[in-house]
């Protein structure tokens, strides 16, 4: 499933979700402006557990943290994230405040790089992307707004449909996906050293967010659901 948009109105402009797409995108052109050196910045600015945990520059492990929520691997990596941060993250924006909004996001994205490091210690391969944070807001989505309707693409073979879905479902399923592949990924050794997708990243800012949430998330009031004609 692929959501498209949500029908969940705010009250104020996001304007730190466009920020952080806007501040994402052009990390993205930097990456591509570098070509064959890419690999090399990559392995210096974005966060490798083994690196991180192996007692080197605490400041630059810390720094590599933030630098690498910026980066993406792809353009299909890049668009997914900004597509999921465009349609939740308003609302999030809309019920924390700006500011609040802001250190919301961040914190995510460093619980979910620690979940990633924490469950792949001795990796080495530059671990990137926005899903951590993005997860985060997810999870917040979910607590607050179960019931918003989300269109969904739905391509299932040669059946391609759209359909209105509540957020429950929709970002329900997608964590229960996270969780049981992260899970099924344990098995293979850390020894492998295996790239690809950081489930444990998703997992832990996911569940950041659901924290976070329930903590300083429930003081004001959002403006009802409208349900889609």
């Amino acid at each position: 499933m692929i959501p498209l948009r949500d029908v969940n109105p705010t009250r104020s402009t996001a304007f730190v979700n466009g920020g952080l797409i806007i501040v994402n995108i052009l990390f993205f052109f930097w990456e591509v402006s570098l070509g064959p050196r890419l690999p090399a910045a990559l392995d210096a600015i974005a966060l490798v557990p083994a690196r991180f945990w192996g007692g080197g520059d605490l400041a630059h492990g810390v720094l590599t943290i933030f630098t690498s929520m910026f980066l993406h691997g792809g353009w299909l990596h890049l668009g997914g994230n900004m597509l999921y941060l465009w349609i939740f993250g308003d609302n999030i924006e809309d019920r924390l405040g700006h500011f609040r909004y802001l250190l919301f996001y961040l914190a995510c994205g460093v619980a979910a790089s620690l979940a990633h490091a924490i469950a792949n210690p001795a990796s080495r391969l530059p671990s990137v992307g926005a899903s951590g944070a993005i997860a985060g807001v997810l999870g917040a989505y979910l607590v607050l707004f179960p019931s918003a309707r989300v269109m969904t693409f739905i391509p299932i073979g040669f059946y391609i449909a759209l359909h209105e879905l509540p957020a429950i479902l929709v970002l329900g399923l997608w964590f229960a996906v996270q969780l049981f592949t992260g899970v099924a990924s344990l098995q293979v050794t850390t020894a492998q050293d295996v790239g690809g997708v950081a489930w444990f990243a998703h997992i832990g800012g996911f569940v950041a967010g659901v924290i976070l949430i329930l903590l300083f998330g429930r003081g004001r009031r959002s403006r009802q659901v409208v349900p889609m004609r």
